[in-house]
């Protein structure tokens, strides 16, 4: 087995927290304030790194993983408060956003009330750009430097409001077939409409570049999410849909997903297009190199989602109904991570390698030395040869008490049969009663060297927090953890937590020098 990377090389943990989940004023979790008392709870209870879902503009059924550009970000998490200070909008004005819930995004409403805010605060950039760029930098240089991404996005959204927000392959001809000289005729830094995309962006950047530094500061890495396909209407497959299973006449020719698996009988059918990888390679992987430097751009460490792909992955007919209807088809392999392990030689990634795994897959992984995952809900099926039990661990294995895609710890145990719930009290030698953390304290003495936990698992919150459900269209991404759940965290176990990791071993040197 290879050596871990440097990135790895203590043993840590974390937590999974998207940035929707934020606590904040506004209807959805930003940027600002409400981000920095997170990353401070973080290192005050002993914490490394902390996790987040995609942070692209989401669009039908808010997924994070179905985005429409895999480089812009969502304007949904700018921070109000210092557009406030700029003077570019009144706090009054912001009170019908104030308004919304706190315990859980209204998607439909802030998507009502989001966007002409903005653009009243766009009104006020406009009359006197130098307040803003003063605090973060020329826009003109931050255009030029994400040309490459940014353009492509503007283009695809203005065309996008144009038809009236309809799917890129529902547009005219003139309009769904891309071109450079399309996208470069689009981006006019004149037009009022391209600028105002511009911003968001400009915002977006600045403001997460904060973000970034201030968790440095505190010793608080961000472990990205890359999702391994982009959305079918996205900026992405528009611009260059040579690059997938797209044919001439711009027609979905096979789409990805899965077959059937523990969470869905009939496979899942996610519709992304697949990519034509044989013109990646003769491109000498130019698009996926540039896409990854963009996230680092953005994140100390990259999940590389759903990694089986890279060897082989599901492709099921663009005609078909059910993800059963596919079949596996060869992937890049070893040749797309020959150039990306040159291209990142310090390998920032962790490898999504969960599901139907076969040696092949684990092979790949192993050999260009990437971490695994590992979910410790799906270790009590009653086998002791069950690869996530703790004693079947091994160090290059991130081990999770529960992903974005998992009930809660409360929530699985409630649901589980009498059998799994015995298998887990008896494994673990304990009541069941707090299954949190239960598995948040074996999970920390495990081999692992890298242990990730939900935040709702933090506040022993049941099914009603679960952030999504496999298979769901609706419903999903919507939870949120408010200031006060927050605050009682932070005063009542983060003293704990902070022992628990100085006690296994996870509390990094450069966080504490103290000894047992």
């Amino acid at each position: 087995m290879s050596d871990l990377p440097l990135w790895l090389s203590d043993r840590c943990a974390g937590v999974l927290l998207h940035i929707t989940s934020l606590p904040s004023s506004f209807g959805v979790g930003a940027l600002g304030n409400g981000a920095k008392r997170w990353i401070d709870f973080l290192a005050d209870a002993g914490f490394r790194f902390w996790q987040t879902c995609p942070v692209g503009p989401t669009g039908f059924g808010d997924s994070p993983y179905q985005v429409f550009s895999s480089s812009a970000g969502n304007p949904y998490f700018i921070d109000w408060d210092e557009i406030v200070d700029l003077g570019y909008i009144q706090k009054s004005e912001l009170s019908v956003l104030e308004q919304l819930p706190c315990e859980q995004v209204d998607y439909a409403k802030l998507y009502e009330l989001f966007d002409p805010l903005l653009r009243t605060a766009f009104v006020g950039f406009q009359e006197n750009p130098h307040l803003l760029e003063s605090k973060y930098g020329n826009l003109d240089s931050f255009i030029n430097i994400h040309a490459d991404w940014l353009y492509p996005y503007a283009a695809y959204q203005l065309l996008k409001y144009k038809n009236e927000l309809n799917p890129w392959w529902k547009w005219p001809e003139q309009d769904r077939s891309s071109s450079p000289e399309l996208i470069k005729a689009l981006n006019q830094p004149t037009d009022p409409d391209c600028l105002y995309i511009y911003f968001q962006q400009f915002l977006f950047r600045a403001q997460w570049k904060n973000i970034r530094s201030y968790a440095q500061k505190k010793g608080i890495s961000i472990i990205g999410d890359l999702p391994i396909y982009v959305a079918p209407d996205s900026a992405d497959a528009w611009a260059e849909p040579s690059l997938f299973q797209i044919d001439p006449n711009l027609q979905f020719q096979a789409v990805a997903g899965v077959p059937p698996d523990y969470f869905n009988e009939d496979g899942q059918y996610w519709g992304n297009p697949l990519y034509d990888w044989p013109i990646h390679e003769r491109e000498d992987y130019r698009w996926w190199t540039a896409r990854i430097s963009d996230q680092l751009d953005l994140f100390d460490i990259l999940r590389i989602d759903h990694f089986r792909a890279f060897h082989d992955y599901w492709s099921i007919p663009a005609t078909a109904k059910h993800g059963k209807e596919g079949m596996w088809m060869d992937g890049p392999d070893e040749k797309f991570w020959q150039h990306i392990g040159a291209a990142f030689p310090h390998l920032p990634f962790l490898a999504e390698d969960l599901g139907e795994i076969h040696e092949g897959v684990r092979t790949l992984r192993t050999k260009f030395g990437l971490p695994g995952m590992a979910v410790l809900q799906f270790a009590f099926s009653g086998e002791a040869e069950n690869l996530y039990l703790p004693h079947n661990l091994t160090e290059d294995l991130v081990l999770y008490t529960g992903t974005h895609d998992n009930d809660t710890a409360v929530g699985w145990y409630n649901a589980s049969s009498e059998q799994t719930r015995s298998n887990f009290r008896r494994y673990f030698n304990v009541s069941g009663d707090a299954p949190g953390w239960e598995m948040l304290r074996q999970a920390y003495r495990s081999v692992s060297t890298l242990v990730i936990v939900q935040t709702q698992d933090l506040l022993s919150l049941g099914t009603e927090a679960r952030f999504n459900k496999p298979g769901h269209e609706q419903g999903n991404w919507k939870w949120r953890m408010t200031s006060e759940q927050l605050n009682r965290l932070w005063q009542d176990s983060s003293s704990y937590l902070r022992e628990q990791a100085l006690l296994t071993g996870r509390l990094c040197p450069n966080l504490d020098d103290q000894s047992l």
